[in-house]
């Protein structure tokens, strides 16, 4: 039987995992199962921060070295990493509704996450339209550049720093966390692939 190769299947298969690994993982004292959301919300978001990361640096060395494949990866990644920003505020509301009973929209994180998922698709769409690799490569640079600014301003509610997993000390919680965020970048990878190949 031959080996499915469409990266859209294995991005499928990626998140069929993350939904498997995130339905057995470590519950908490306080919050229970519902801490479950937690986990896959923060995976989520830390997969589409990197690969918009990704995007643009790609992109950058894409234009110092002039390489038109680089160019293109970073059009791809940069598609991949707004699907993950704007399917991670769900996963955020979930999260609040499931923790804590109810929906805090003020807060300053979500409202820059809704912000940026907005601005982010318009931008993608502009870039697509446009079709010219440089353009592409500079759009998720400075989208990065200002994501960061933002994100680096935002104020800390419900997001308290540092990461309260990382900071925990309980390693089981620590290499669940990892494995969810390698999966989840397994994820992001298959689905950067799919765009490449489109």
């Amino acid at each position: 039987m031959a080996r499915p190769k469409s990266p859209f299947f294995w991005f499928i298969l990626a998140v069929l995992l993350v939904a498997g690994l995130t339905a057995i993982g470590p519950e908490e004292r306080t919050l229970g199962g519902n801490v479950r959301v937690v986990y896959l919300h923060g995976a989520w978001a830390l997969t589409a921060e990197m690969t918009l990361a990704a995007a643009g640096l790609t992109g950058l060395l894409g234009i110092l070295f002039h390489r038109q494949d680089l160019q293109r990866w970073s059009a791809a990644l940069g598609r991949s990493g707004i699907f993950f920003w704007v399917t991670y505020l769900p996963l955020s509301l979930w999260a609040m509704q499931a923790n804590w009973n109810g929906l805090f929209l003020v807060e300053p994180r979500f409202r820059l996450a809704v912000i940026f998922a907005v601005t982010g698709v318009l931008l993608q769409v502009g870039l697509t339209l446009i079709g010219n690799p440089v353009i592409t490569s500079l759009g998720n640079l400075l989208f990065l550049i200002v994501l960061r600014v933002g994100l680096s301003q935002s104020d800390y509610v419900m997001h308290p720093p540092p990461s309260p997993i990382f900071g925990s000390g309980l390693l089981a919680v620590q290499l669940y966390f990892v494995g969810l965020i390698f999966l989840t970048l397994a994820a992001a990878y298959s689905l950067a692939r799919w765009w490449l190949s489109r």
